[in-house]
C-alpha cells in the first residue's frame, strides 16, 4: 500500500476500514498512527486527502480486509496499530529499496501531472498556478489516471489470516 499509493508509514497504520471505499479505489486520509495510538492531527493541511487507489491493489484490499466492517486495516493482535519504526527499519525500507520501488519515479515516467503527484502524496501545491488545478476535484479524471499509470510492481501475494505477525502484514504495506 505504501508503494502504490503514497501514504505515509503512519496515514497507513492509521487507516480503518471505514476510510476505505466499498471497491477499495479510495482512501479518505483524515488520520494517523502514532507511538499513542491515533490522532486527527496530519503533518499538513494537504496530508488531508482522498487516495486514489489502482484497482489490482483496491481488489487486494478488499481481500485482505473480508468481511470485517470496522477496527484498524493494519493492526496488532490486541486492535493497536503496528508499530512505526519495526515496520519501517527492519521490513519496509529494506523491501522497497530490494524491490527497487519508487511510486514518484513511477508516475513521472508514466507522465502523470505534477500536481496530481502532489496531492496523492499530502504535499502542497508548488507553484500558485497549481492552486488553479480542479484535478483533485475530478474523480472520474484521477482513476482514470490511477488505472493508466499502473503501479509499477508486481502485487506479493496477501495473506489472509487477520491475526498475523508484522512482518507478515508489511507483504501488504509495501
Amino acid at each position: 500500500m505504501v508503494a502504490s499509493t503514497g501514504l505515509r508509514l503512519g496515514e497507513l497504520l492509521g487507516l480503518s476500514i471505514q476510510d476505505i471505499s466499498d471497491d477499495g479505489t479510495t482512501i479518505t486520509v483524515a488520520k494517523q498512527a502514532t507511538r499513542g495510538g491515533l490522532t486527527n492531527r496530519l503533518k499538513t493541511h494537504n496530508a488531508y486527502r482522498i487516495v486514489d487507489v489502482h484497482p489490482d491493489v483496491a481488489a487486494e484490499l478488499v481481500a485482505f480486509i473480508g468481511d470485517r466492517a470496522s477496527g484498524l486495516v493494519f493492526a496488532s493482535s490486541t486492535g493497536k496499530p503496528l508499530s512505526h519504526s519495526n515496520l519501517r527499519n527492519r521490513l519496509l525500507y529494506p523491501i522497497l529499496e530490494a524491490a527497487g520501488i519508487d511510486r514518484v519515479t513511477h508516475l513521472r515516467k508514466k507522465r502523470v501531472p505534477e500536481d496530481l503527484i502532489r496531492f496523492w502524496l499530502g504535499h502542497g501545491d508548488k507553484t500558485v498556478t497549481d492552486g488553479y488545478s480542479q484535478l483533485k476535484r475530478d474523480t472520474e479524471y484521477r482513476k482514470e489516471v490511477v488505472q493508466q499509470a499502473g503501479i509499477g510492481f508486481e502485487i506479493p501475494p496477501v495473506v489472509q489470516n487477520v491475526q498475523k505477525s508484522e512482518k507478515e502484514e508489511v507483504t501488504l504495506a509495501a
